[in-house]
């Protein structure tokens, strides 16, 4: 079986581990305080907090920025749950908006007939890998006076126009699930400029406390474990090299997927995807639909995956009266999209059948 993902572990991660074990000090200690200091100067930015998961970074940054009850957050309708629930947990409202049909990322459009009154900030996702459209995003909230979180829960690594996602907003959220382009088995981190937002975001993870015992806002124990940081901090060393791994499997699959009814990943210029996901799009021009295509490649051994077949406007928790009728490019996309294995651990001799293996189904 060729996995959809393949977390890569080695001894350098065990030893850091084992080195943090027998020091005795496993919560958030020297280790996270590190991981820290080096994410920050990784993504260009000022400021990193380490805390639980990409979930609790998403809902720390909401809340550091003030969001609640009354506030609208818009967020995309094609990306993983945790964008908008994140939203929800707060007590506000997650608006969403419709994607670009070629990109996947929020639609910049979209979101300025999203915005109303209450509206207080808008979240776009660094989908798949592929950076959003930060220039005319960022313009939208300047000009509506709105604060913008950039969700690259996908994209660690990733530019847009020569500067580090995480670094264009006025917070960064990721995720170092085992599944991310790297990991801490479990684990997100807060990226910001601003120190301000940073003091805030650290309060928050760590029960509200401006110090020790010493509790000025309702907190959460969000925070990141030693453990987990020594992991990060020795997979955040290889993460350019897994990036370049991914880009090259990536082309791979651009060289050998021309095939009717297979829409490639775009890559607008100034747009660096570091490939989370390898997603195609399977279109009527294709000899089968793409649930059939997904049930046919699983039973060859391939581990191909749907990300997302339940676009978020639709899920039953968000789901309205008028909900059938918003984001039609969300809605054909949850319907079209597969994903192909890309991760460093893919053979190319892999994607060749892959590639093989599609061009003759019929």
């Amino acid at each position: 079986m060729i996995p959809p993902a393949h977390p890569l572990i080695g001894d350098i991660e065990v030893d850091a581990v084992a080195a943090v074990l027998k020091s005795g000090s496993l919560a958030q200690g020297p280790e996270t305080a590190a991981f820290e200091r080096e994410f920050a100067a990784y993504c260009e930015v000022g400021h990193a907090i380490a805390c639980s998961s990409g979930t609790s970074a998403l809902h720390a940054a909401l809340l550091s920025l003030g969001i609640g009850p009354g506030d609208e957050v818009v967020v995309p309708a094609f990306t993983f749950f945790a964008t908008a629930s994140s939203v929800a947990m707060t007590g506000a409202r997650p608006v969403f908006a419709d994607v670009n049909e070629e990109t996947y990322t929020l639609d910049p459009d979209s979101v300025e007939l999203s915005i109303g009154p209450t509206t207080k900030a808008v979240i776009g996702v660094h989908l798949f890998g592929m950076p959003c459209d930060m220039v005319n995003l960022s313009r939208i909230c300047q000009d509506h006076n709105l604060f913008f979180i950039e969700d690259a829960a996908q994209a660690h690594g990733a530019r847009y126009r020569g500067s580090r996602v995480g670094s264009l907003g006025t917070l960064g959220c990721f995720s170092f699930y085992a599944t991310k382009n790297m990991t801490t088995g479990e684990g997100g981190m807060i990226t910001t400029g601003d120190p301000s937002f940073a003091a805030r975001c650290r309060r928050i993870i760590n029960h509200g406390q401006e110090e020790k015992y010493y509790h000025t806002v309702l907190g959460y124990n969000y925070r990141m474990t030693d453990i987990a940081a020594a992991i990060g901090r020795v997979q955040l060393r290889r993460l350019d090299a897994f990036n370049e791994a991914r880009r090259q499997n990536a082309r791979c699959y651009d060289a050998g997927l021309s095939h009717p009814g297979v829409i490639q990943p775009y890559v607008p210029e100034g747009f660096d995807h570091v490939y989370h996901q390898y997603v195609v799009r399977i279109t009527a021009q294709y000899p089968c639909s793409r649930d059939e295509l997904n049930t046919r490649l699983r039973a060859q051994g391939i581990g191909s995956a749907v990300h997302y077949p339940v676009p978020l406007h639709n899920q039953p928790i968000f789901r309205s009266p008028s909900s059938a009728s918003i984001c039609p490019v969300a809605t054909r996309l949850a319907g079209e999209v597969l994903s192909l294995p890309v991760h460093p651990s893919v053979r190319e001799e892999d994607i060749h059948t892959i590639c093989s293996y599609m061009s003759e189904v019929n």
